[in-house]
């Protein structure tokens, strides 16, 4: 983590003196009682900021078990995708957080836990539902039901007053989209023959737009979306669809940052529609793409095959378990600690661009 720090060190000095200075004025507003940039964290999404949902669901999409978590706390397998912690778990713990907000199927999503807010994201969702369908994940919309019941959950636990200034306050992310392309679209000869990408790609930013209203009806008002990433670089994606390269899938490249476009413009038009609401796209492109094709310049050694099994099609724990062969005994150098989720090393480098870029909500 030192190295990448001193790689980036104008950037990650520029980042902690943005939250120190946060940080410091909420000292003194508050009269020094250090307290978290906001009251709670409210998570929507799929398997890049899944903490563990699936676990109680009968879908294979499932990381529950070693060597999934074996740099977290405790070396628990905790259902995330990963050797350590997400992205989002880093910037919980830049915002100030002690403890991350619980898994909303989980039996810790109860009593006093709730204060910090709740993930409901499902690997293997995506803004359509027949994605999350296809894997017996939990559907966007379910995840938004389950949110109208943590509102009535909260509110028994702090008082109608204090879970409204909650629910105002907290910081909303939504990560989506890439299981509608990897997991179905791709994959799905009836969608396939259906719809072009830009024709898929613009039905999934009309259910984002109407999830992000939705939201706002329900209180929120402050949210960080994220984009999609270079879908076409991990390796699961070259080896099913680059028919025989080594190298990034460029077609499927194109189709994400198409979204992408999209996404940006109906963000500006929903800030536009709706007072009070702010709300930032998280650009991960970018610095994920340079991750993977420039992969030494942040010092890391592997950006082709990740680092649990073979790397190449390892997603879930039928491929990735304690008896996968190969996996490598320290996960720093690498990109990808599977065949599509990035390590715990990388997630580090994307935080810093989501506490950068997202600053805005959270001052």
């Amino acid at each position: 983590m030192v190295r990448r720090s001193i790689v980036h060190g104008f950037e990650a000095m520029h980042v902690e003196a943005l939250v120190a200075s946060a940080f410091f004025l909420l000292f003194l507003v508050i009269g020094g009682s250090a307290q978290p940039l906001v009251p709670a964290i409210i998570t929507f999404g799929d398997s890049s900021v899944d903490v563990g949902n699936n676990d109680y669901l009968h879908t294979i999409f499932k990381a529950n078990c070693p060597p999934y978590g074996r740099d977290f706390k405790n070396h628990v397998a905790t259902g995330r995708f990963c050797n350590g912690k997400l992205a989002t778990d880093i910037t919980a713990e830049t915002l100030g957080f002690t403890s991350y907000a619980p898994a909303y199927l989980s039996p810790q999503a109860s009593g006093k836990n709730l204060l910090i807010g709740a993930n409901f994201a499902s690997a293997a969702s995506g803004y359509y539902d027949d994605t999350a369908n296809l894997y017996h994940a939990i559907p966007l919309s379910q995840q938004l039901y389950y949110y109208k019941q943590y509102q009535s959950k909260l509110a028994k636990v702090a008082g109608y007053s204090q879970a409204s200034s909650i629910i105002s306050g907290a910081l909303y992310i939504v990560s989506s989209g890439s299981s509608d392309f990897l997991q179905n679209y791709y994959i799905n000869p009836y969608l396939y023959k259906m719809y072009t990408p830009d024709q898929f790609s613009s039905i999934l930013i009309g259910i984002y737009s109407k999830f992000i209203k939705d939201l706002y009806i329900l209180g929120a008002r402050k949210i960080g979306v994220t984009s999609l990433p270079p879908f076409g670089c991990v390796p699961a994606a070259i080896t099913l669809f680059g028919h025989g390269s080594n190298q990034c899938v460029s077609r499927l490249n194109q189709d994400a940052k198409n979204f992408n476009w999209k996404l940006n413009a109906t963000t500006i038009s929903l800030s536009m529609q709706l007072p009070n609401l702010t709300i930032v796209v998280f650009d991960i492109y970018e610095p994920f793409y340079d991750l993977v094709t420039a992969p030494s310049k942040q010092g890391f050694f592997e950006a082709r095959r990740g680092c649990c099994g073979t790397g190449t099609i390892e997603t879930t724990t039928l491929l990735c378990n304690r008896k996968s062969i190969g996996t490598c005994p320290n996960a720093t150098g690498y990109v990808f600690w599977d065949s599509v989720h990035p390590s715990e090393a990388a997630n580090q480098v994307l935080a810093n661009t989501l506490i950068t870029q997202g600053i805005n909500l959270v001052i």
